[in-house]
């Protein structure tokens, strides 16, 4: 039987998904694959339903970003869970190793595998911080500790993915993953990155990076406000602003954080302190990362 499934969000990128699916559905792992289309007016759920029928659709009525994937979780029965962009593909084997690791370590939440950027097979920028990770893990972890993931690269255990809720109904999209991260870390999930999980990623050109940065800065601050104690939240809010261009897109980042301090207050919980250590430890490598700007 089955022990990972993987689960894929799409909005009008038919073609592309075209291309992952037929890769995705090949590999020699055998995972059952789960599409939730966000509301695509470009024809993806009839190819989805006409080409893969051995997939699972879900045709949402709406656009509903990272949660998407909550909606597909619920329907999964294997233990694990892959997530899969619609420009992104795991490697054969990758979903088996990834569900290895899991078996071999329960107190593990989450495998991060390594990107590679086609079409030169560059490493991802962010990949030198995962593999270099400062947060203290213990001796069993099969790979560095992480307080952060990037969900088209991660596989889940799907208890901890229940145990915290899945992804937040309020972050929508984009930088969705460190509140759910910080989720599951604060309930005694450990979240790991490994060399030997390989996943291609292909950036898809039809994406709006203003809107995506705007939605990167309010998902930030509203992380920091939910979940950091208060130094943090200004220490690293400013930083975060320094970092970002002045212009109508940061501007309209911020408006979208006052509108949602009410909700954001009055679900503040501080992560534990073993937490914040790991994330005071993560705070100089992401003041000189060269993949976390706010740009676009």
């Amino acid at each position: 039987m089955a022990r990972i499934s993987v689960v894929i969000i799409t909005c009008n990128r038919r073609s592309q998904l075209r291309e992952t699916l037929a890769h995705m559905t090949s590999l020699p792992d055998e995972a059952p694959v789960f599409v939730a289309d966000n509301g695509s007016a470009d024809g993806t759920a009839d190819m989805v339903a006409g080409e893969f029928p051995g997939v699972r659709l879900f045709r949402l009525a709406e656009n509903l970003g990272a949660v998407a994937r909550n909606v597909a979780v619920e329907e999964v029965t294997t233990p694990y869970v892959a997530f899969c962009d619609d420009d992104t593909t795991w490697q054969p084997g990758a979903l088996t190793r990834a569900a290895d690791l899991l078996d071999a370590f329960p107190g593990l939440g989450s495998v991060t595998g390594r990107c590679l950027v086609e079409p030169g097979l560059a490493e991802d920028p962010i990949t030198p911080e995962l593999r270099e990770s400062p947060v203290p893990g213990p001796d069993w972890l099969p790979g560095p500790a992480l307080l952060g993931i990037m969900a088209g690269l991660t596989a889940v255990r799907v208890s901890a993915f229940r145990e915290v809720g899945g992804f937040s109904t309020r972050m929508w999209l984009g930088g969705e993953e460190e509140l759910f991260a910080l989720d599951l870390a604060a309930r005694g999930w450990w979240m790991c990155w490994a060399e030997d999980v390989v996943i291609h990623h292909a950036p898809s050109k039809l994406r709006d990076p203003r809107h995506r940065r705007r939605l990167g800065i309010r998902n930030t601050l509203w992380t920091l406000l939910l979940r950091r104690p208060w130094p943090a939240v200004f220490r690293r809010g400013r930083e975060v602003l320094r970092s970002a261009p002045t212009d109508l897109a940061t501007a309209a980042a911020l408006l979208d954080v006052a509108r949602g301090l009410p909700w954001v207050l009055t679900s503040r919980r501080v992560v534990p302190p073993h937490v914040e250590h790991g994330l005071r430890l993560l705070e100089a490598p992401q003041r000189a990362s060269k993949a976390r700007r706010y740009v676009g």
